[in-house]
């Protein structure tokens, strides 16, 4: 499997994708030139894709209570870390370390997928997701973002639904 994996990889798919597929889910994955001087990586790809930024979601790596945490929220607003501490039984949250979130996750900074991931890290999913069919996250890398529904999202990343995100 993990051959099958890496050949897939080199081939252009991302560990996220490979997973994907591997699980058997529907997804589309979208493509588009990414702009290093846009100010935010998420507002790029609603922009890019012609989605509504309330559809496009974000992946975030929170340090709640010393353990690295994942949270996937919509572009169109910001994380509450108070409500992602609060969603997974903790205390106190703070923003992780980004070099620790790259490292962590095998994926760089603006690319950060909730998917396949190098390590499986505790995952909450905006419970604005479950009113649409589908919503966009990252597939992996700058640029290139996965349509998929948000069930599959939380079966495949076994996320806690939660109100965390505000704005």
């Amino acid at each position: 499997m993990a051959k099958k994996a890496k050949k897939q990889q080199q081939s252009g798919g991302t560990p996220a994708t490979v997973a994907l597929a591997a699980a058997g889910v529907d997804f589309t994955v979208h493509a588009y030139d990414h702009d290093p001087s846009h100010p935010s990586y998420g507002e790029e790809a609603a922009e890019a894709m012609g989605v509504s930024p309330e559809r496009v979601f974000k992946t975030l790596v929170a340090d709640v209570d010393g353990a690295l945490t994942v949270a996937v929220v919509p572009v169109a607003g910001q994380l509450d870390l108070k409500a992602l501490a609060s969603a997974v039984g903790g205390k106190r949250a703070a923003m992780a370390d980004p070099s620790l979130a790259e490292r962590t996750t095998g994926y760089v900074r603006g690319g950060i997928s909730p998917l396949g991931q190098r390590k499986r890290l505790r995952t909450v999913l905006d419970a604005s997701a479950s009113s649409f069919d589908t919503i966009c996250v990252s597939a992996g890398r700058r640029g290139l973002e996965v349509e998929l529904s948000p069930g599959d999202l939380a079966k495949l990343t076994e996320a806690v639904l939660a109100p965390i995100g505000r704005g």
